[in-house]
């Protein structure tokens, strides 16, 4: 097995992690409601669920928090990070949030009405969630490519152009507030976006005059495979390539706790003068005064750091090496993933897994019980129970084309053994894939259930309908 390239650092402090008897695993996930959410940290000998705000902090950004200014305004962590924002991304205006779906927030506040819709390759939960929740109507128009699970293309990402301009010659222009993309795209297996696409998708909503803004959670990964994979650009550095990226939009939204390096913590920036006053009195309204926006200083200067450091080379080479590793080591097994596997994350394909399960059974939900009876490790489904809705015309179930299962590698905190002893429990887990029932919603809110939703495995003997189970998807 080929090592993946050495980690650009060494271990200087440790938390001990405890694998649970399977009984006490199968007494904690029934406690959960079968919801990976539900579990308690303690409880987890492997934590894959999330890249967000997991990941382990330098010392560069822990020596940075002891000189963090807590002064309620115009603190010097304030500027500091808005330094660094300004070289990276080149926007003139930017408030810092607590974390990113905060920005999310704020934008769909500030321009989505009732009715109007929001394209992008493909909207992630809170992004999805905070656009409906303003009534506005999500709409994902990735690359048909992004669907085929098995097959090489090098940014399943990208945007299908023609698509978007149908959609908006469809709906009119007017109907859209503002038009977004995702980099990488989380919801379609953390794949890249060309600089090509970005330039054609920037280009289209500037044709009809539409505000385009940048989901930028995990811009700098994404930044690297374009070094890698387009041409044009194997000597050009992370940073340049993503001054590149940003020039083309009127904004972003970012969760720091990704491409940021931190625990906590998000920001909004945009060009339009008029939309930051807006902006920042919704800011000021919900996160804190415009220099703090709900953080703590010292939290200030982690990002500023992190910001830096995520765009190193030798970083960002390990990043992409230890998931290529975790996906070689699950191809040999015969576990089916999203080819070529992205950065943060490797994504099994559940559906195809776990075929015998139908949608609405949530076959992905059920992968992840299983993995954590296994072997304790917790992963996250990104499926029908994430993404399933109603259809407000047709009053029908829609389900995402994919159901999957994403094994995200907080940056800097697992070693290859671990990665190896994950790759074990899949082996054991997919020999018996043909006896992993599926599930039934007893309980789930309308928007982000996923979080807070309580299930239940569906007996053999007792399955329900599939009409009851729909209705059961959107008990409140």
């Amino acid at each position: 097995m080929t090592l993946h390239p050495p980690e650009p650092f060494r271990i200087k402090m440790v938390e001990p992690i405890k694998l649970l008897d399977r009984n006490t695993r199968e007494v904690a996930i029934r406690g959960a409601n079968y919801n990976l959410f539900g579990l308690r940290s303690e409880e987890i000998f492997i934590d894959l669920f999330t890249d967000s705000g997991t990941s382990a902090m330098s010392q560069a950004q822990w020596a940075a928090m002891l000189e963090g200014d807590e002064a309620y305004a115009g603190a010097r962590s304030y500027y500091r990070l808005a330094e660094v924002i300004q070289d990276i991304f080149g926007f003139p205006y930017f408030l810092p949030t607590h974390q990113g779906r905060a920005a999310e927030n704020i934008l769909s506040a500030c321009l989505v009405k009732p009715g109007q819709y929001v394209p992008s390759n493909m909207h992630f939960d809170t992004t999805y969630a905070n656009i409906r929740a303003r009534g506005g109507l999500p709409t994902n128009l990735v690359i048909e490519e992004a669907h085929h699970t098995g097959s090489y293309h090098p940014f399943k990402g990208n945007m299908d152009i023609e698509k978007l301009r149908d959609f908006i010659n469809r709906v009119g222009a007017d109907k859209i507030p503002f038009g977004m993309i995702t980099v990488t795209n989380n919801a379609g297996g953390g794949q890249p976006v060309s600089l090509e696409n970005l330039r054609r998708v920037s280009q289209t909503y500037k044709e009809f005059g539409i505000p385009f803004f940048i989901d930028a959670c995990r811009f700098a990964e994404n930044a690297y495979f374009i070094k890698l994979r387009e041409p044009g650009y194997a000597d050009k550095t992370p940073l340049e390539i993503s001054q590149e990226m940003f020039a083309l939009a009127d904004g972003i939204t970012m969760s720091a706790k990704k491409d940021g390096m931190v625990n906590i913590g998000g920001f909004i920036t945009m060009r339009d003068e008029a939309l930051f006053e807006q902006a920042r009195n919704e800011l000021i309204l919900r996160e804190g005064f415009p220099t703090y926006g709900g953080l703590a200083g010292r939290d200030l200067d982690a990002m500023a750091i992190g910001l830096r450091e995520v765009l190193q080379e030798e970083y960002l080479a390990y990043r992409l090496g230890q998931t290529a590793y975790l996906a070689a080591r699950l191809r040999e097994l015969g576990i089916p993933i999203i080819e070529p596997p992205g950065a943060h994350a490797v994504y099994v394909d559940a559906g195809l897994l776990l075929s015998h399960i139908p949608q609405e059974q949530f076959p992905a939900q059920a992968l992840t019980v299983e993995l954590y009876l296994e072997g304790g490790i917790r992963t996250v489904e990104i499926g029908s129970l994430t993404f399933g809705h109603l259809d407000p015309d047709t009053d029908k179930m829609v389900y995402p084309k994919l159901e999957l299962v994403r094994l995200a590698l907080p940056r800097r905190v697992y070693t290859q053994s671990h990665l190896d002893y994950v790759a074990e429990i899949f082996g054991k887990t997919a020999a018996r894939c043909d006896q992993i029932p599926g599930y039934q919603l007893n309980y789930a809110p309308k928007l982000l259930r996923q979080f807070t939703a309580q299930l239940e495995p569906i007996k053999a003997d007792n399955h329900l309908s599939k009409t009851l189970t729909e209705l059961s998807i959107l008990s409140v």
